[in-house]
């Protein structure tokens, strides 16, 4: 917390000084006297906020100045935003300094689309190159703060040459563009390495660190390279310690791997699949020793081991349960850790690492396909489980972030109950009761045919492949002939390599999110799943699944220090790509497919970051300027 406010005062000391309106100044004793019997009588920021609405003139103007600084230094967002507020009302103010600080309040209390409006207001008014640096770097800083990298990244930028151009010093500017950029892919860096030599140095830097982390060597002369080639640029100011830290960052030297995984009970099978993976992994490994042990061992028996066997990395456990036992027992605490599972408590140690598929990840990347694409009111399927509604309340969590419409939502408790939901959903049975009631006034025949809802444009299954494969059909025959066809999705669970050998059953059009290692032709390495197929041609989908989960666990150890650095790096594994958030979550990229023609095709669809409300509204407002 020292930290951080040290970083506020440093930044808005730096906001202070772009002002071109001087303060007001003491004329007479008179006024500094009663300054200084102001000062004894207000001492935090509402006192002297308090005091200065009794005041008139300069002087009010003055303790006003001081309660801006004393709020911004106690953190009261809302009393700043009131005390600029006033501020704003005194014409000898520099109403547009002022109203960066506004902005600057507002995003603190995230009030992100009134901060938006509050900069936008200011875009055809800013003739001066420190009102113009400051404008770009708050802006960037609200689309920061909500995880939007992409967004950020042009304000950013603009922030910096103009403060390069201009000489200008903007604390935290150098830091908080170097960290957005960390947050991108390769491929997001290459679209924006263009346009000025500031904007490509800055790039070319992160590119360099990506394709070249883990190799300090290569590092090492790639950015005295870069260093020849932008003599003076703005990120000198974050390579020294920054660069020390990405030198440091050599791929993990493991020569004795333990791998904790069901060897008993109920889960044995499981442990099983996931033994599979990781042997098969360790043929393209320099680890010398591997060890299995049984997690359902108790805490202390697990300590006992690792204490004579001192690993230098560790793999699972992969039940939810054996997580906590061991998270309480502090049993993982001093060693790097690979979890298999996800862990809702707080992380131990920056060293551990949370793996599992989550079917969460999935919903998420249908969701901005959606978005994408312009839907705009998604009907979803889900069974009646704890399961399903979980899925359901993340869905709906998420699309309010980026849309006013309510999703459709139909839970059915079993396949009797199927027909019925969809009819409802898709208002079949009002159509059917208004045929009924047209037919009742004529004696001869009516030719009739019903009609679905047309709002609908796009339906989500989350149902498992039996469930898929009894809606689909059920859709089919309740769309109207009169509407464009819905278009289907559905989730990885909707896929089985079981059934489809047999079955594909009536999927034609539907479109399923899948782990690169369930689809033909998908991964690189071909011998390995013609192998995997020769050894166990009747595996289970979910014993396939863990082999690529475990398999993808030990083939991503040598890079998972770099990836757990760089949020933009990805690592191409069996389970998609992935990638490491700041709280060490994996997550999940996976691959689209389609059932057409009664084959499963590999398809690509567009899917971008979506525009969260607060940024739809500002970027409609400044379009329509």
């Amino acid at each position: 917390m020292r930290l951080k406010l040290v970083s506020l005062l440093i930044i808005l000391s730096g906001l202070s000084a772009c002002s071109t309106t001087e303060k007001p100044t003491k004329t007479s004793e008179n006024l500094s006297s009663a300054n200084s019997s102001a000062q004894i009588q207000a001492t935090d920021a509402r006192s002297m906020y308090q005091l200065a609405l009794n005041r008139q003139g300069a002087d009010k103007i003055q303790l006003l100045y001081s309660a801006r600084d004393a709020a911004i230094t106690e953190q009261r967002w809302p009393l700043l935003e009131q005390i600029c507020t006033d501020l704003e009302q005194t014409p000898s103010v520099d109403q547009i300094q002022n109203k960066l600080y506004i902005a600057f309040a507002q995003k603190q209390q995230g009030k992100n689309s009134l901060a938006l409006e509050m900069l936008a207001t200011l875009n055809h008014q800013l003739t001066q190159a420190e009102h113009f640096a400051w404008h770009q770097y708050l802006t960037a800083s609200v689309y920061a703060s909500q995880n939007l990298p992409k967004e950020a990244m042009t304000y950013f930028l603009r922030a910096s040459e103009t403060a390069s151009k201009n000489n200008l010093t903007i604390p935290q500017l150098n830091k908080d563009l170097w960290q957005n950029l960390q947050q991108l892919s390769s491929y997001a860096l290459e679209r924006f390495n263009r346009g000025s030599v500031v904007q490509q140095g800055w790039v070319n830097l992160a590119l360099y660190h990506q394709v070249y982390l883990g190799a300090p060597v290569e590092l090492d002369q790639a950015i005295n390279n870069w260093q020849r080639r932008y003599p003076g640029h703005p990120a000198i100011a974050v390579l020294p310690k920054k660069s020390a830290e990405l030198i440091a960052a050599e791929p993990l030297n493991i020569e004795r791997l333990v791998v904790l995984l069901p060897q008993s009970g109920a889960n044995e099978r499981l442990g099983d699949s996931l033994k599979a993976g990781v042997l098969a992994a360790l043929d393209s490994t320099s680890i010398a020793e591997t060890i299995f042990i049984d997690e359902m061992l108790s805490s202390a028996e697990l300590s006992e081991k690792l204490l004579k066997i001192n690993p230098d990395f560790i793999i699972g456990p992969l039940l939810k349960a054996s997580i906590d036992k061991l998270v309480t027992s502090k049993a993982l605490q001093d060693y790097p850790v690979l979890h298999l599972n996800t862990f809702d408590g707080e992380r131990q140690s920056p060293q551990h690492y949370f793996f599992a598929l989550n079917p969460e990840h999935e919903v998420q990347q249908a969701l901005e396909h959606f978005l994408t694409a312009g839907y705009q009111k998604p009907m979803l399927l889900a069974p009646n489980s704890s399961s399903g509604q979980r899925l359901v309340d993340f869905f709906n969590r998420q699309w309010q972030r980026y849309s006013e419409t309510t999703p459709e939502v139909g839970l059915y408790n079993d396949k009797k109950d199927m027909p019925t939901t969809i009819v409802n959903l898709l208002e079949v049975d009002k159509s059917k009761e208004r045929i009924a009631t047209v037919k009742s006034l004529f004696k001869q025949e009516v030719e009739s045919e019903t009609r679905s809802r047309r709002d609908i444009d796009v339906i989500y299954i989350l149902g498992d492949a039996i469930e898929t494969r009894l809606i689909k059909p059920y859709l089919d025959v309740n769309v109207s002939t009169f509407a464009d066809r819905i278009p289907l999705y559905a989730s990885s669970k909707s896929h089985s390599k079981q059934i489809d050998s047999t079955d594909k059953g009536d999927l034609d059009g539907l479109y399923f999110t899948e782990l690169p290692w369930m689809l033909s032709g998908q991964i690189k390495d071909h011998a390995l799943r013609q192998q995997y197929n020769s050894l166990w041609p009747e595996q289970a989908d979910i014993s396939q699944r863990l082999f690529a989960m475990a398999y993808d666990s030990v083939a991503m150890l040598s890079n998972i220090t770099q990836l757990s650095i760089l949020p933009g790096k990805r690592f191409n594994g069996l389970t998609g790509q992935l990638s490491i958030t700041s709280d060490g979550q994996i997550n999940r990229q996976l691959n689209w497919a389609q059932y057409k023609n009664r084959q499963i095709q590999a398809v690509q669809l567009a899917t971008s970051a979506p525009l969260p409300l607060f940024m739809q509204s500002a970027t409609h407002r400044s379009y329509s300027e």
